[in-house]
């Protein structure tokens, strides 16, 4: 039980490493990443669609823009499958029993780094290099180049063309002006003048005037056919059709370039005429519009192939850390095989099983070295721990011999090693020294004593220490003693038996006191007031100073009386009274009788009214409340002949609480507080005021402590003091029980 109150500290939030490691370990930051890697890959496929849907077709994507599309989408898949094969490599091991899958993991990761870098990078530069070619070849220049090839070989064909239409022409005009005057065209002479004089001096290789009927059939005028074709198939009722509103049209064959026209001022004639060419210029013609067929047809997949070709890349260097990472992990599975079965091992031997073997596979590596390293480590093991626990055994038979030594004396023990750290105390130790709570193992002794750790820097072996608690002050017999590895404190609590000793001395003195004063105080204060009433009228000199000393030594007399009396009530006081009594009754008769003296103090009770019952000696409560009340009044009297006031006004106050285990009484006052060496309030004689005796809280100490309660002086919040006596109900009711059979023995 006590009267003070202690205060709580409040953890501190959690840092952010903290947090960052824990959600590492249950798994949570992982799957995280999965989602944003996978997030993020899906927006950068989205991205790329739209970015290449939005151009032309027909014309390649600016090759630094694939490139970045290509590293953005490979990253996040080389990461998300990456943190995949982590899942994957966890749960294998999970279900294997090849440990935590942290082996498999970091191989994943470093196997997955080794190949994506250089993927990446050989990735990128592939992309630069394929895509500046094709920029070339598909660009403007090389589309002109190409054009203008095609271009000057149509050239050339259509020049021979427009040759070949320019002769046909002219000759038409010449057969009106020359020959169609001098022969008629049924002629045979017309037919070779013509050959003569038109045909062959203009290189031409073939020539034909006809007709057309109304059926539309081509009839045959004149007929240069050295090579012997059939030139009128040549003449199509579409090509007659083309030659309406025009001067001629074209007619060419494989090996030929031909043109047909109207003979002008004649009756439905027409002319045609051809000339042999290279077959090589009209082959070279062909492939030439093939290529530039195949060109554009190119040009206008080049974008298509683009994308194929980084796809490819993408898909190839997926396909490449795929393998890494399948790699990675035959390897971890290799590896982390035989350590699986070191760990389990391992745990086996943790738990005490030292029989724990593995299987040796393979000699001539690191792991069957470490293997049979670790065979030979637990059969080591297995020999030492049957002796250490046969030794055990002995030292733990010691070891409860020593604790069940320590824990039945009553005096406390320490051992200390050289650098004055505790290593071992009894309960004893911890209750006088009040660390029960905390406990005073492996702490330095400065931490738990400053006044043991100064005893201890001296030269004396034993020595009467003044330790301070939470309880007060404490008066420890100590002792100590020097072995090989440090001290051994032994110390007893003396400070009960010092108060004794004080008050059995102080008993005693109260009562030779009481007895050589007692006896001369009556007569010296009868004779004084004879003397003031017999002479009182009959002196004249100076009759005020007269009275005066009189009243004085009357005063002084009364006095002396009432400190013999408080010494006879220290030295003889009577034992306790056990009665039910209502608590409530005595405190508020206790607070009456000071309010009629002060009504300038406002005296309050809580509660007003009630029926607390406790099993106590009236009288002597009565009275130790009426002390602890009246210190409180001379407490507000001392404040204001200082000249201080409270902003409270004078108040004093009490409070009643009691629950199952204890009553508690609580007195506060707004007075002049308590002096700095408060723990000796309750010793004989030791007093703050200058006519005071000093034995009324140690009376009042005495009541509480027959009561067995305990008594407290503490601040008041706000300025003053506050006394807090509280009462075990459980031990009242045995010492009443106690009291009671004494009080039958004595009557028996």
């Amino acid at each position: 039980m006590d009267a003070r109150s202690s205060a709580s500290t409040l953890d501190q939030p959690p840092s952010l490493k903290r947090w960052l490691v824990t959600e590492r370990a249950n798994g949570r930051f992982y799957r995280v990443l999965e989602l944003v890697a996978a997030a993020l890959l899906l927006v950068m496929l989205g991205s790329s669609y739209a970015t290449l849907a939005r151009g032309d077709p027909t014309e390649m994507a600016s090759p630094p823009l694939i490139a970045l599309l290509l590293v953005g989408n490979l990253i996040p898949a080389i990461l998300l499958m990456v943190l995949l094969t982590r899942r994957l490599a966890v749960k294998r091991a999970a279900q294997g029993e090849l440990g935590t899958g942290l082996l498999h993991t970091r191989l994943v990761a470093l196997f997955s780094i080794i190949a994506a870098v250089p993927t990446v990078l050989v990735a990128i530069f592939a992309s630069f290099l394929l895509q500046s070619g094709l920029e070339f070849w598909f660009s403007n220049k090389a589309r002109g180049m190409l054009e203008n090839s095609v271009q000057i070989a149509r050239g050339a064909y259509q020049q021979e063309v427009d040759r070949v239409a320019a002769e046909t022409t002219t000759m038409a005009v010449d057969v009106v002006r020359i020959l169609l005057p001098r022969y008629s065209l049924d002629d045979i002479r017309f037919a070779d003048a013509f050959a003569r004089s038109q045909v062959l001096p203009r290189n031409l290789s073939e020539a034909i005037i006809f007709t057309v009927g109304d059926d539309g059939e081509v009839r045959t005028q004149v007929l240069i056919n050295p090579y012997d074709r059939p030139l009128d198939r040549l003449i199509t009722p579409a090509k007659l059709k083309q030659l309406e509103g025009r001067e001629w049209v074209e007619v060419n064959s494989g090996d030929r370039v031909g043109t047909l026209t109207r003979i002008p001022e004649s009756d439905g004639l027409y002319l045609y005429s051809a000339r042999v060419f290279e077959p090589a210029l009209k082959q070279q013609l062909d492939r030439a519009d093939s290529v530039l067929i195949d060109y554009r047809t190119l040009q206008e997949r080049a974008r298509l192939y683009q994308l194929r070709f980084n796809a490819a890349l993408l898909l190839g260097s997926l396909i490449i850390v795929g393998l890494a990472i399948v790699v990675a992990l035959r390897l971890a599975d290799r590896l982390v095989r035989p350590l699986g079965g070191l760990v389990t091992a391992a745990g086996r031997v943790e738990e005490g099983d030292f029989s724990a073997r593995v299987a040796v596979n393979r000699k001539d590596d690191e792991i069957g070295v470490l293997a049979a390293a670790f065979n030979r480590m637990t059969s080591r093991l297995e020999e030492q721990t049957g002796a250490l626990k046969a030794v055990n055994t002995q030292l733990d038979t010691r070891r409860a011999f020593i604790e069940a030594v320590l824990g039945s004396v009553t005096a406390g023990v320490i051992a200390l090693d050289n650098e004055r750290r505790i290593l071992l105390t009894n309960r004893s130790a911890e209750a006088l020294l009040q660390h029960g709570a905390e406990g005073i193992e492996e702490r330095a002794l400065h931490e738990v004593s400053h006044e043991l750790e100064e005893f201890l820097c001296g030269d004396q072996r034993e020595a009467d220490v003044l330790v301070r608690a939470e309880g007060g002050q404490r008066t420890l017999a100590v002792k100590r003693v020097r072995y090989a590895d440090g001290w051994v404190l032994t110390f007893d609590d003396i400070t009960e038996q010092l108060a004794d000793q004080r008050r059995a001395a102080w008993s005693d003195i109260a009562r030779r006191i009481a007895h050589e004063i007692k006896n001369p105080l009556t007569p010296i204060q009868l004779a004084a007031e004879r003397i003031q009433r017999r002479f009182g009228k009959e002196v004249q000199s100076d009759p005020e100073t007269f009275g005066r000393l009189t009243e004085t030594i009357v005063r002084q007399v009364g006095d002396l009386r009432r400190m013999v009396d408080e010494f006879s009530n220290f030295a003889r006081m009577p034992k306790p009274k056990f009665k039910d009594e209502n608590v409530h009754d005595i405190a508020r008769t206790s607070l009456f009788l000071h309010e009629v003296a002060h009504p300038e103090i406002t005296f309050t009770l809580d509660p007003p009214q009630g029926d607390i019952r406790m099993i106590c000696d009236r009288g002597q409560l009565g009275q130790a409340l009426t002390n602890v009340v009246k210190n409180a009044v001379e407490a507000i009297e001392s404040r204001r002949n200082r000249g201080e006031h409270s902003l409270e006004g004078d108040r004093i106050a009490m409070r009643l609480a009691k629950d199952e285990r204890q009553l508690v009484m609580d007195l506060t006052d707004t007075g002049i507080g308590l002096p700095e060496d408060r723990e000796r309030l309750t010793e004989p004689y030791m007093t703050t005021r200058v006519r005071g005796t000093g034995l009324g809280l140690a009376i009042v100490k005495k009541i509480v402590e027959e009561h067995g309660g305990e008594i407290a002086f503490l601040d008041r919040a706000g300025g003053g003091t506050h006394v807090r006596i509280a009462f075990d109900l459980a031990r009242l009711a045995l010492l009443a029980e106690a009291a009671e059979q004494s009080q039958d023995e004595e009557s028996a």
